[in-house]
């Protein structure tokens, strides 16, 4: 009964986490638009982190883009935090958007499944498989080619 992405069905996939690749966009772009296909889900984007400049102002050091969304889909949390009040701390659900070395972007998705699998709290397994449902119909979206040709 075990629904985890395997690397088998998804060869970017984590013990924790699904991927996709983004074509033909720019990391802004990318992240504009990883925003708007959480949006069509219900989400919306609570905390944006940038690790890009976070690193540099802190560290001095140079690192490729790589944006940290903290997804969070209001219902679905309330559901959560009212069976199990202590939940938030497994929450919002982060959405990366990531520059790899050979430029190739890549968004990768927190699996709420594997990551709510540390209660066993009936109503929070339902949850995160409803919220894991939706995050993989935006990967889905996402990793769809576009046809906006302009």
């Amino acid at each position: 009964m075990n629904n985890a992405p395997t690397a088998t069905s998804d060869p970017m996939a984590t013990a924790y986490g699904f991927h996709c690749e983004i074509s033909g966009k720019d990391f802004a772009e990318t992240v504009e638009r990883v925003t708007e296909a959480l949006k069509s889900e219900g989400f919306g984007v609570l905390t944006e982190i940038d690790v890009q400049t976070t690193m540099k102002a802190k560290l001095g050091v140079d690192v490729r883009p790589y944006r940290i969304l903290g997804a969070c889909n209001p219902p679905l949390a309330h559901r959560a935090l009212e069976a199990e009040p202590d939940i938030g701390l497994l929450l919002p659900c982060n959405v990366v958007v990531r520059e790899e070395a050979d430029g190739r972007l890549c968004v990768a998705f927190m699996d709420p499944v594997a990551v709510l699998q540390m209660t066993s709290n009936p109503e929070v397994a339902a949850v995160a498989h409803e919220v894991r449902e939706r995050l993989m119909r935006v990967k889905d979206s996402l990793a769809a080619p576009s046809i906006n040709a302009s």
